[in-house]
Parts: structure tokens; C-alpha cells; sequence
């Protein structure tokens, strides 16, 4: 092999790529420079670590095409893929052996203009972003989370797995700045959760409905309005947050602590005012966060379920018969909302727009939770206004006469398609 082509000492998780002998500053100008975020890792990189990716098929994709009488080669690496993707405006990039590169435009999976992906081909095209520690955790565990970030581009969040014996990928591309709560849609009483003092707010919804974008949106409001320590538990790491009035301590699960668990035990020794974790995925967590929102502080935690009611399901339904009324107890005192929500197509096809739900925990609220009455609590949320509650039905209803949903999509995904008055967008007059 071209000795141009060996791989140079990796150190940590810092690492620059060359590409056909070339640093890929030449490429991508900035990336992996001194006091820059290299490719794979969530730090500024000090040294001149660096590891290249071989021609041919390690690394790289062919694609053929017509020059002249005959036929031309063009190899394209992972960072020409990636930027492919950004370009399309695409939210997500995956490598699927048997495929072509797949990327997620508006909700949509389309395919780029590629040949089917060998095996080969998926696993060395994911190895070339992955550190030597993070290919030995793939083969080990199967199942490999991390985040990157690449000059021009933006940062990243990848899911490297196995899938019919073959490593496969999945990135999600990372806003570049963090959306405001305005921005993305929400209702203003989700920013006075940000002023509470103390208590366990859930961010809900489906993979994909935005929920980590919505925590790092509430992460910057407080950091931007109040002074005090937030301890932030991500896996991996996603959002850079500013400097602001708060300091923020961003801790990645598996590099920083050893689960989320043991990172929300540690934390509360570590003088916080606002713990966020990115998933409560366990008993043991959600028993942590219950503690700590009773104990003065303020707890933000995201949780997959469709809606708040099927989030406080699921999260008792953790627990045996005989810590109920324990947990019950803790919900009634320690939650103070639960903000759901779903991503929804646009009546114009220009992208996606945010529906929300929320459930604020009224002295009646907090009855149904310590009582066990959860079937009472969608018709509490329905007459709930005055206490900044609103359904998804509500929501959607909002969003068909804005003219930003359209009525279809409204009964599609409302709880009850009857309680969905469909109507029609408002007209703009003369001085609207």
C-alpha cells in the first residue's frame, strides 16, 4: 500500500482526516485546526492528530460516470456524503448495506445518486469517523452512540450498529445554533417552566419529534436568564451551549460518567441549580430525578412516549405494585409539566412545523397521580387553560386555521378526530 496512505497515531477522541494525501483543512477549511473541534470529538483539538482514509473502497464510494468516449471514476468519502446531505436540507443520513446512501428530506427517506452500499463499504465508510476506542466499543457492544462535528457543516450525532452482521450507520444533523423557544413554536408558559426553582419537567414524543432540540432550547433560556450551575447528561453530547449567566457542565455518558444513573447520583454533589438528562431510561433514574426535583432543584428530562398521559403510564408502569404509592406520591409532589410533541408536514411542503401538548400538574393533576385516576387527566388537560394547559387537539386546531397544517393532517394525528373543529386557514385582509 502508498505509505502515503497509513494511519497515524489517533489521540483520545481528536482526530483529523486526510483526504488523498491532503488534510481535510484543504477540503474543509477550519476542521480539526488548532482551538477547533475536531471530527469526532466534542473538544478543541491542541495537537496535530490526524488519520487517513485509503483510496478505493476503504473509505470511499464509487460512482461512474460518462467523460468524453469512455467512462470516468469519482470516489466520494463520508465528509462529500455528509455535505451532500446538509446541502439537501436533509435532517438525517443513513448507510444501509444493499442501499444507496439514504437521506431524511422533510420526513421523506430519499436516496443520493449512488450505487448500492457492499458491507464493506458501510462499515469502512462508518470506521473512518470512529476512533480506535470507538471501534473497539462497536465490536464489543454491538451498538455504538457519538457526535462529531465537520468545518462547514455543522455537528453531528451518530448511531453506528450492526444490522444482518454488517455495521451500519445513522447521523442526525445538529442545528449549528440553538433554536429559541419562540422559534420553535412552542407556547410562552414553557418558558416559565425554565423560571421554576425546583421540580421535574418531561419532554415527550416519538424518535424524531424534536425533543432534544426543545431541552437545548430551555438549557439556553435558563442559562441566558438566571445565574447558576446546570449539569447536563447527554449521550452523546449534541449542542454547544454559549457563555451566558449559568455555567454549564456538559457530561457525555460512557466518556464522562458511566451512565445516566450514576452521572444524575454524582450530580447532585456537583452544587447544581438545573440538572437536564437527555433520557430517563430506567427505574433508577427516574427514582434520581424524582429526588432531586423535590429537593430544590429544577429537573429537565426528555421520555419516548406519544403523550403526556402514556409518559406517566409508562413511567409507573417501570415500578412494582409494591413502590406505587411511593412513586405516585413523588409525581404528585416533584412533576411540574409534561410538554409533548410531534413534528408535523406543512400545508405548503416547505418543511415541518411543531404541534405541542402540555400538561401542567394543577392541584387536580396531582390528585390523579397519587390516586392512581390517570383516566381523568385528558379531560382535566381539556378545561385546563387557565393553568397553561393545552391538548394536542387544541394544538392542531391552532395550526389548521394558521393555514400551517392541513385539515387531513390535523384529524390524523388529533386524539379525537370529533373534537377537531376543521377550520379553515384565515385569510390575510388588505392591513393584516
Amino acid at each position: 500500500m502508498d505509505p502515503s496512505w497509513r494511519r497515524h497515531r489517533t489521540r483520545g477522541f481528536h482526530t483529523e482526516f486526510t483526504i488523498r494525501g491532503k488534510s481535510i483543512d484543504d477540503k474543509f477549511p477550519g476542521s480539526g485546526s488548532p482551538g477547533r473541534t475536531c471530527l469526532d470529538g466534542a473538544r478543541p483539538c491542541r495537537s496535530a492528530c490526524r488519520r487517513r482514509i485509503p483510496p478505493g473502497s476503504h473509505g470511499y464510494l464509487q460512482r461512474r460516470f460518462s467523460k468524453g468516449a469512455g467512462l470516468a471514476v469519482e470516489e466520494i468519502n463520508i465528509l462529500q456524503l455528509l455535505s451532500e446531505a446538509s446541502q439537501r436540507g436533509a435532517s438525517d443520513l443513513h448507510f444501509t448495506a444493499g442501499q444507496p446512501p439514504a437521506c431524511r428530506v422533510e420526513g421523506v427517506i430519499q436516496s443520493l445518486p449512488y450505487p448500492p452500499m457492499t458491507p464493506r463499504q458501510c462499515r469502512e465508510l462508518t470506521f473512518s469517523v470512529l476512533t480506535e476506542t470507538q471501534r473497539a466499543k462497536l465490536e464489543s457492544e454491538l451498538d455504538l452512540d457519538f457526535s462529531m462535528e465537520v468545518a462547514g457543516i455543522g455537528r453531528l450525532r451518530g448511531n453506528a450498529h450492526f444490522a444482518r452482521g454488517t455495521v451500519e450507520a445513522a447521523f442526525r444533523f445538529i442545528n449549528r445554533s440553538n433554536p429559541s423557544l419562540e422559534e420553535l413554536g412552542l407556547p410562552p408558559v414553557v418558558k416559565t417552566f425554565c423560571q421554576l426553582p425546583e421540580g421535574l419537567i418531561l419532554i415527550t414524543g416519538a424518535t424524531g419529534s424534536g425533543k432534544s432540540t426543545t431541552m437545548a432550547a430551555m438549557i439556553e433560556e435558563i442559562s441566558r436568564t438566571r445565574s447558576g450551575v446546570i449539569v447536563v447528561l447527554e449521550d452523546p453530547i449534541e449542542y454547544v451551549y454559549p457563555p451566558a449567566l449559568s455555567l454549564i457542565k456538559q457530561r457525555e455518558i460512557g466518556r464522562d460518567t458511566r451512565s445516566f444513573s450514576s452521572g444524575l447520583r454524582h450530580a447532585l454533589r456537583q452544587d447544581p441549580d438545573v440538572i437536564a438528562v437527555t433520557e430517563l431510561r430506567d427505574q433508577d433514574s427516574v427514582q434520581i430525578a424524582l429526588q432531586a426535583a423535590e429537593t430544590g432543584h429544577l429537573v429537565l428530562a426528555t421520555f419516548h412516549a406519544a403523550d403526556p398521559v402514556k409518559a406517566l403510564d409508562r413511567i409507573l408502569e417501570m415500578f412494582g405494585a409494591e413502590m406505587l404509592p411511593q412513586i405516585r406520591a413523588q409525581m404528585g409532589n416533584g412533576l411540574k409539566a409534561v410538554v409533548s410533541q410531534r413534528l408535523l408536514p406543512r400545508a405548503d411542503g416547505r418543511g415541518r412545523v411543531l404541534a405541542s401538548e402540555i400538561l401542567t400538574v394543577s392541584p387536580a393533576i396531582s390528585s390523579c397521580l397519587r390516586l392512581g385516576r390517570m383516566e381523568q387527566i385528558v379531560g382535566i388537560m381539556e378545561i385546563g387553560a387557565k393553568d397553561g394547559m393545552r391538548t394536542i387537539d387544541a394544538s392542531l386546531d391552532e395550526l389548521v386555521e394558521k393555514g400551517l397544517i392541513t385539515s387531513e393532517e390535523a384529524l390524523q394525528n388529533a386524539r379525537d378526530p370529533s373534537r377537531v373543529a376543521l377550520a379553515k386557514p384565515k385569510k390575510k385582509g388588505l392591513f393584516s
